[in-house]
């Protein structure tokens, strides 16, 4: 653990009974079992979360104490807060019954405890923020407004595959095919406490190969020829053979593309397009072109089509007319 790790006490050597235990005890070893098993960055965000947010306020409980009201109870004061604290979002406050739903499943499975006191508590509902639209007009002015700088390949490459942030950085030049027709997802770039990573990709299904639009092979000749420019006119250049670097040939910090991203469009009175937002415009526009979602899932990398359809249910509409239209074409009266 690091210096900002969870609080620790002895613990008896063996599998310890929970009435030996604090939940902050318990926590800390729980952090230690998951800490091998799940990506630097995911396990980084549980320790902030239960640092933060539940060892301050339930940590000193026993674990054998803990009860569904005392986790109801922490839920109603993240989300009202106090005078040395703003109050949470409620996703945030959903994200902490996530992580404590596993870390207290698992001390039911190491049968330190009958049963999951989370279970029984209730999260807020956050509500899902109306995502901007993008339509091909505005994208188009979007792109034409990064021409020729540094954000125009990263841009252009999240709005023609709907690659997350984190892929799109980690993409290498071997990833790609020689005419540049597709592309290999194998890792993702993540910003840890360490420095930057290299991670598998989010899911098994993440791992994937994305047909590339011919739209996309211009600003890929622009990058390439760009890079070798920089390659050839610098002292410290440092070859990782990134599609996208930071300008010395050593990966860029995703963090500093969103910021950047965002400081463009304010510099240019553009709306507030955060970066991902163009991941979505992809999925969008290619589901209102007729797209099958089946289709547009496998190109975002999502486990599931179902969570397509869920996350991009706005478009489903007007795919539900053209089903319509399509059936009453089946069964119209024949003149």
């Amino acid at each position: 653990m690091t210096g900002s790790a969870l609080p620790s006490e002895p613990l008896a050597s063996g599998v310890p009974a929970a009435g030996e235990l604090t939940v902050a005890a318990y926590l800390e070893r729980w952090l230690a079992h998951t800490r091998g098993r799940v990506r630097d960055v995911t396990y980084e965000g549980y320790e902030t979360l239960l640092r933060l947010h539940a060892l301050p306020r339930i940590g000193r409980l026993r674990l054998e104490e803990l009860r569904p009201l005392a986790i109801q109870d922490l839920y109603a004061e993240l989300l009202a807060g106090g005078r040395e604290r703003a109050p949470l979002g409620a996703g945030t406050v959903l994200n902490l019954h996530l992580v404590l739903t596993q870390a207290f499943g698992q001390a039911v499975r190491w049968q330190l405890l009958a049963a999951n006191p989370v279970a029984g508590a209730q999260p807020p509902r956050p509500r899902r923020p109306a995502r901007p639209l993008v339509d091909p007009s505005l994208l188009a002015i979007l792109l034409a407004s990064v021409a020729g700088t540094w954000l125009e390949a990263p841009a252009a490459v999240a709005a023609a595959t709907g690659m997350r942030r984190g892929e799109i950085l980690a993409l290498r030049w071997a990833d790609l095919r020689g005419d540049l027709s597709t592309a290999h997802v194998q890792r993702t770039l993540q910003p840890t406490r360490q420095g930057l990573v290299f991670e598998q990709p989010k899911t098994a299904r993440s791992r994937r190969t994305v047909l590339l639009p011919a739209f996309l092979r211009p600003h890929l000749e622009r990058q390439r020829a760009a890079q070798a420019a920089r390659r050839a006119g610098a002292a410290d250049w440092q070859e990782q053979g990134l599609l996208i670097d930071r300008g010395d040939g050593r990966p860029l910090n995703p963090d500093t593309l969103s910021a950047g991203w965002a400081r463009h469009l304010r510099r240019r009175s553009l709306p507030p397009i955060r970066f991902h937002d163009l991941r979505h415009a992809h999925a969008t526009l290619m589901l209102a072109q007729g797209v099958h979602p089946k289709v547009v899932s496998e190109r975002l990398g999502h486990a599931s089509v179902g969570i397509t359809l869920d996350t991009y249910s706005h478009v489903l509409p007007s795919l539900q007319e053209e089903a319509v239209a399509a059936f009453d074409a089946l069964f119209s009266p024949q003149g």
